[in-house]
């Protein structure tokens, strides 16, 4: 088998686990070389704009699975609608990684040099920056999965009050932020695949094909109905969904088939800062 086959195999296997086997250790040297992967990861500028903070002390741990397990409760009395679930799995992970993000870092990207063009460059450093992080995280992940063991990606350590709360438990400084919280274990039990957008209706061939375009109506109803099942289904495809034709009615296709907008027909941009519309999984939004 080839090394690209290899690779493939180690990204398919990354799974967001949330069962862990307890009672569990996992070598310094193998966390070791998973932290290494995210030193690896590219970043702007070279930067390097991340710090890992490594929680194998069953004493730490539980102090961090404290912190999660109040910003669960916040999700659920703050963030009604959201399908999330609860953190008291963390209790049996073997670690935690924590990537924290380092903004003093964003002044070695493009700056402008005139108050015009401030805006687009800070913008646009900003989504370096975050990128760059996505990478270490992501990297991380991958070399928990090539060490036989599963991960997840907790992102509630961005949250404000969350992070001050991490911050005083690891004593890192308030102004940096755990943008990714990885919990790194043995799976308790098999990890199906969650479901994936087929590869010939998200590759676009030297240039954007409108037909493959996902509509407002089509995010809409994600968020609305689809989510909670996207989220947690242990299939790849939606075809395997035994209740396929009900969960996605009219749907079926854009989710299921090669064209997600067979008029091709593009739309104007619409505000989706909040969520447009009432649907059967966030029905207790405004209760």
């Amino acid at each position: 088998m080839s090394n690209d086959a290899l690779f493939q195999d180690v990204i398919r296997k990354r799974r967001s686990v949330r069962k862990f086997e307890p009672g569990r250790n996992v070598d310094r040297d193998i966390l070791r070389r998973i932290v290494d992967c995210g030193r690896w990861a590219p970043s702007g500028a070279n930067v390097q704009c991340w710090d890992f903070i490594v929680v194998d002390d069953p004493v730490v741990r539980d102090r961090v699975t404290g912190v999660f397990l109040r910003q669960a409760q916040r999700l659920v009395d703050h963030a009604k609608g959201f399908p999330a679930v609860k953190k008291t799995y963390l209790a049996n992970t073997a670690a935690i990684i924590l990537v924290l993000g380092d903004p003093r870092w964003k002044v070695c990207f493009p700056q402008a040099t005139t108050r015009e063009w401030d805006p687009e460059y800070r913008a646009n450093n900003e989504a370096i920056f975050l990128c760059s992080l996505g990478a270490a995280i992501q990297n991380i992940q991958l070399g928990v999965a090539a060490e036989g063991l599963t991960s997840a990606w907790l992102s509630g350590g961005g949250e404000d009050l969350t992070n001050r709360e991490l911050a005083e438990v690891l004593g890192y400084p308030i102004w940096m932020k755990a943008y990714g919280t990885i919990p790194i274990g043995y799976p308790a039990v098999d990890q199906d695949r969650r479901y994936r957008r087929p590869l010939e209706q998200l590759a676009h061939w030297n240039g954007y094909q409108p037909r493959q375009y996902r509509r407002h109506a089509q995010v809409d109803f994600y968020e609305s109905t689809l989510r909670p099942f996207a989220m947690y289904r242990g299939d790849e495809s939606v075809d395997s969904w035994p209740d396929r034709d009900e969960m996605l009615g009219e749907w079926k296709e854009a989710f299921a088939g090669d064209l997600a907008n067979p008029d091709g027909v593009l739309e104007q941009e619409a505000d989706f800062s909040v969520p447009r519309v009432i649907g059967q999984a966030t029905k207790r939004r405004n209760s």
